[in-house]
């Protein structure tokens, strides 16, 4: 009998690593990684205030370079409305913000543009102002 229990004890502790393991790999955005670059995978907004990349753990700030503003290009033939984020897929760098730098702590730079969805992102939320 305590054979059985630990027996089952046992395989539920696999099952359960294993669920984990599943889960971790769904949500892990760092698709490959080459020297110091790495490609990432998660949603790009570019305003006039700020240039943002969000992924399933992480959110960065973007450096606003020349790849940076091609990026928004892309995005911008894609976004239906301002504050529209696009699945993206780039390769670059990310490094802590100087010090004394106002924004988000970890900054990426992008190297290059993998791919572009057709599609904006669902939004989660989404707030109506009434005028009224």
């Amino acid at each position: 009998m305590k054979k059985a229990l630990l027996f089952l004890m046992l395989a539920g502790f696999v099952l359960a690593c294993k669920n984990g393991e599943a889960e971790k790999e769904e949500t892990e955005t760092v698709v490959e990684e080459t020297s110091n670059l790495k490609t990432y995978q998660g949603e790009f907004i570019f305003t006039d205030e700020a240039a943002v990349f969000k992924g399933n753990s992480y959110i960065y700030g973007v450096k606003r370079n020349d790849m940076a503003q091609d990026l928004a290009r892309r995005v911008a033939a894609v976004k239906t409305k301002d504050y529209d984020m696009v699945p993206v897929m780039v390769r670059g760098e990310v490094h802590k913000k100087a010090e004394g730098d106002d924004g988000w702590d970890e900054i990426l730079t992008i190297t290059e543009i993998i791919t572009v969805s057709d599609t904006p992102s669902k939004n989660d939320i989404e707030l109506k102002i009434n005028n009224n």
